[in-house]
């Protein structure tokens, strides 16, 4: 029996002929410095070869509808197992992708709403059921004996037109006499009908006097009916009732008055009417529903979807915040956007705003928001059919037009449906944002489906809950069925109720399950994934995982870490690639990948349990868990420049409210469980509201009331971690700047000079200089039909990507292909006499990215890296001292060593005199901070609310902080940074701010970094 996978001379990407045997069936981590090959041994190697080999087994038809993959560059791997991957770039963008639909609970949903759910009418709010023959004919001999009734076939419902063609076929087929418009009628007789008119027509198919023994021949006629009127039939007393003066009205007739009352229905229906349906249909107002099956209740099928929004929920539609984004401007000096920066610029807009101001009797130069309300709403949505005098000059000439005002958006909306250009279309939808759907609410479905319920809800309430509020409500709706309802549904409920287990289990309780994919970050993205194989129930799998840990306050860590194991006790083999100090403690097996990064690395520094981890000399990781070496509390905490940036009463999301302030110049974190705001807050709100006002950009900010302080700053700047580039062609130095005075410098080298070679030359983008047999890839991709594609390197330029005469100029025997394939590191060193270039590449190298090559290709970066490309793109740009920095977890995908080297950077910034503000988790840099703001208590409906602010030791005192709880340990054993020397900047102990302790000490102090305790004590 095989008890390891067993890899042998794995060479892919940086990997220096790696050996090393994983155990089977148990938690392995592997980790080691950001670039150091983790992920070219989990992913590119083990995964990639466990694929393809479970690929390879398959028929040849079924591989051509499978995207295979690479055999990855390694001598042989024994034991392994088929493999799927985790990864953070899973998550769909596509609008119609929710949490529910990724984890196949909503599909549940519809099964379950489409089996036991009770349809109800919109109208009366009673219940409708469909009908069999038999209990048509039961109801009608319920009626008093003796009683008249005609039985009606409604053939015309509210429709127009002359019906001479039906008549006559009514006639033909042996009816004789009909009821139009409430008037009974002979067919002959019938008179002539106005087909601009809605008529309603009603084919007499029986005369009925209630008495025993007419049974069969009612049976007859109500098939007839039925027939005729495609499942409806109606039931009108001959000789209508007369009630009483103050009789209240019951049954039928009370519900005909409710529906009148609600503006619902307008029929001519007489009093007594007993409507009857072999399908389920309202008997008062007619509403139908054809079928109740599960398609019924999908957003993504026309059966379902609402007609108005097309299934998404919500529409684009012109927003007045982004049609006049500054409310300090006037009219006469842009406010109104669109129309001012109209191309070609048109004196039309200006002339009719002016016409408005001289009727209504404002000013054009008055700011936006001192014009009355009334006013404004005239400007963005016209005069509503009131004719104004409207005075243009075409020339010399001048003229008067007296109509209505179609407003500002208006105008938009005419020009978007009118224009058949792309550039006018998308130019206009810049001033567009998604709204709510009118028609459905956002409820994304028809009438039809809504109006079926299960214990008062419908399909659209289940998922615009929580997944700890709808893991409450499924648990407790059977309890809510009836008998033979149960037992339809047990089965159904046992599945949701089990996948809504597995997201609490992973730290996921706080999502919403209508919530988009495509808002969710890498680590929910991932941790749904790991949901949703729990809940497949595979053993014997190969699962590798990529940071499962991100986006995770400590307090959910130990539930993941719970799933993690849960997962291995089926059966299976987990491999994950993390940093985070309880997961490393958690496995059964440690791989530890290093010394260095990128060329530096790609061996195997330890494999084997954490303890003989500890003993491990030359690891850095080794270094940190024991205690050697510690990312140092700072000499003080910096007060800031006496001024703050304050967001007052922000309520977007599940935000209360909040209003809290941000001391300027200094280093802020905001922190708080899973799901406890700090996105809605930071990102959504003070981002947003930022950007509008400093940087003119047109995003709509979450709803609060105002942002002060932006006045002391100069510009905002966010840094994520979206791809740099979303194609092969993209790399570090496009996206610094970097390229283009790399090709400028070869440009100007005598070589080229002499031959004419201008900048373009040295582009692989642009026919010239590229190698045109591979279009400046150096690759050619051999299509293989049921094989995988196949990548050759390119014959003619061999991968250079540039032509022979291109490659011929040289400096220093390196041409430009050369500089493209140098790490970072070394381009440092190799331009060192050209500063525009060298200080680009010192900043990739001073954020911890000096392993990358210059010219790798942007799809190939982690989120991490991509984020601090652009952070080194940023800090390359002249320092203004008055920018506000903001980044979302920076510290993904990176090792304890490499976040004291971002540490750095960021404080380095705060001493320049700029802001930075963190959204984090890790407690390393937490510590660090200046001030924090702590958002909580819980997540989602629960938090939501500042629940500790001020420095760490302020922060730890609050017994409401789970933050506060996990950051006491390290202020009271963390080693304090040296005071900086004059003139600013970090200090650095050790190479910059790293402390390092003598073994002995640190051997003591190594249970201090144990793990964290699984509960915390005094937390409400």
């Amino acid at each position: 029996m095989l008890t390891h996978i067993t890899v042998k001379g794995a060479r892919e990407h940086n990997l220096k002929g790696v050996d090393v045997a994983i155990p089977r069936d148990q938690l392995t981590v592997i980790t080691g410095l950001s670039g150091s090959g983790k992920s070219s041994l989990a992913f590119d190697t083990i995964y990639a070869e466990g694929q393809r080999r479970y690929v390879e087994s398959l028929s040849a038809y079924a591989r051509q509808f499978l995207e295979m993959m690479q055999k990855p560059d390694v001598e042989h791997i024994d034991g392994l197992s088929p493999a799927i991957s985790i990864e953070q770039k899973t998550t769909s963008r596509n609008p119609r992708s929710t949490v529910a639909t990724v984890t196949e609970i909503y599909d549940y949903m519809r099964l379950l709403w489409a089996r036991v759910g009770i349809p109800y009418s919109p109208a009366t709010g009673e219940p409708i059921q469909a009908q069999q023959v038999s209990q048509m004919v039961d109801r009608v001999m319920a009626l008093p004996e003796g009683s008249r009734h005609y039985l009606l076939a409604p053939v015309v419902r509210g429709r127009k037109g002359e019906y001479r063609k039906e008549l006559a076929e009514w006639q033909k087929a042996g009816f004789t006499r009909v009821r139009i418009d409430g008037t009974f009628t002979e067919i002959d007789e019938a008179p002539a009908l106005d087909k601009k008119y809605k008529h309603d027509i009603e084919v007499v198919v029986d005369r009925i006097v209630v008495r025993d023994g007419i049974q069969t021949r009612l049976a007859d006629s109500f098939e007839t009916a039925l027939k005729l009127a495609d499942g409806l039939a109606y039931l009108d007393p001959a000789d209508p009732p007369v009630e009483p003066a103050g009789t209240e009205k019951t049954g039928v007739a009370a519900a005909l008055e409710k529906a009148k009352d609600r503006a619902v229905l307008a029929t001519n229906a007489p009093p007594g009417r007993i409507c009857f349906s072999e399908k389920f249909a309202c008997p008062v107002s007619g509403f139908t529903i054809a079928e109740i099956e599960p398609r019924l209740f999908s957003f993504n099928a026309p059966q379902g979807a609402c007609p108005a929004c097309d299934g998404l929920g919500e529409r684009q539609e012109f927003d007045e915040d982004l049609v006049v984004p500054n409310h300090d401007l006037s009219l006469a000096k842009g406010a109104v956007v669109p129309w001012a920066k109209s191309q070609p610029p048109s004196p039309y807009y200006m002339q009719v705003l002016s016409s408005l101001a001289r009727h209504y009797g404002f000013e054009l130069t008055t700011p936006w928001k001192d014009l009355d309300p009334a006013h404004q709403r005239a400007i963005l949505h016209g005069t509503g059919g009131q004719a104004i005098v409207l005075r243009f000059i075409d020339g010399k000439r001048s003229y008067e037009v007296r109509q209505a005002f179609e407003g500002v958006i208006g105008n938009l909306n005419r020009r978007m449906a009118q224009t058949e250009s792309a550039w006018m279309k998308e130019e206009l939808s810049r001033y567009q944002a998604a709204h709510a759907c009118e028609t459905c609410h956002g409820a994304r479905l028809k009438p039809e489906a809504l109006a079926v319920k299960i214990a008062g809800e419908h399909i659209s309430s289940g998922v615009r809950r929580s997944v700890a509020d709808a893991y409450a409500w499924f648990g407790s709706l059977e309890a809510k069925l009836t008998p033979q309802h149960q037992e339809i549904a047990r089965a159904i409920l046992k599945e949701i109720n089990e996948r809504l287990g597995f997201l609490h289990n992973v730290g996921l309780d706080y999502l919403h399950l209508d919530r988009t994919s495509g808002t969710l970050s890498g680590g929910e993205s991932q941790r749904i994934r790991l949901a949703s194989q729990i809940g497949s129930g595979l053993s014997g799998v190969l699962y590798v995982l990529d940071e499962p840990s991100i986006g995770l306050h400590q307090k959910d860590n130990d539930r993941l870490l719970e799933t993690l194991q849960r997962l291995k006790s089926l059966g299976n083999t987990v491999l994950v690639v993390e940093h985070d100090e309880d997961a490393i403690r958690a496995a059964d097996h440690v791989i530890d990948m290093g010394p260095g990064a990128g060329v530096h690395g790609g061996t195997v520094l330890h494999s084997g349990t954490l303890d003989s981890l500890l003993q491990q000399e030359g690891s850095l990781t080794a270094d940190y868990l024991s205690g050697r070496r510690s990312i140092p509390l700072p000499a003080k905490r910096r007060k800031g420049n006496g001024k703050k940036l304050t967001v007052h009463n922000a309520r977007e999301n599940n935000l209360t409210g909040v209003t809290a302030s941000i001391p300027l110049g200094t280093f802020t974190c905001v922190t708080g469980v899973s799901g406890s705001g700090k996105s809605s807050f930071t990102i959504d709100t003070l981002y947003a509201a930022a950007a509008r006002a400093l940087n003119g950009a047109r995003i709509l900010a979450g709803k609060h009331d105002k942002v002060t302080g932006l006045d002391q700053l100069d510009k905002v700047i966010d840094i994520d971690q979206s791809p740099i580039g979303r194609t092969p062609r993209s790399n570090p130095a496009t996206y610094t700047g970097a390229f283009t005075q790399i090709r400028d410098w070869f440009a100007g080298l005598p070589e080229s000079q002499a031959r004419g070679y201008k900048p373009g030359r040295f582009s692989f983008n642009v026919k010239g200089g590229r190698c045109e047999a591979c279009t400046g890839d150096g690759l050619l991709k051999i299509e293989m039909h049921f094989l995988p594609d196949v990548y050759v390197t390119c014959d003619v330029c061999h991968g250079k990507r540039y032509n022979r005469e291109t490659l011929e100029v040289l400096h220093k025997g390196k041409s430009i292909a050369d500089v493209l394939d140098m790490t970072v590191e070394d381009a440092v060193e190799f331009f060192k006499a050209v500063p525009g270039i060298r200080d680009k590449m010192a900043m990739l190298a001073e954020v911890g990215l000096g392993y990358i090559k210059v010219g790798q290709q942007a799809t190939t970066l982690s989120g991490g890296e991509a984020q601090r490309v652009k952070l080194a793109k940023e800090l390359s740009r002249r320092a203004t001292g008055s920018t506000l920095y903001i980044l979302d977890e920076p510290t993904t995908g990176l090792h304890f060593e490499d976040v004291r080297k971002l540490l750095e950077v960021l404080h380095a910034l705060v001493e320049q005199g700029n802001t930075v503000v963190v959204i984090e988790h890790n407690l390393d840099v937490i510590k660090t901070a200046d001030w924090i703001l702590d958002l909580g208590p819980e997540g989602g409906i629960k938090g939501g609310e500042i629940v500790a602010q001020g420095t760490p030791e302020q922060v730890v005192k609050e017994e409401r902080s789970y933050t506060g709880h996990y950051l006491k340990p390290l202020l009271e054993r963390s080693p304090t940074l040296a005071p900086p020397p004059l003139g600013g900047g970090v200090a650095a102990s050790d190479g910059g701010g790293l402390e390092e302790k003598p073994a002995a000490e640190a051997k003591e102090e190594a249970p201090r970094r144990g793990r964290r305790k699984k509960v915390v004590e005094g937390v409400n």
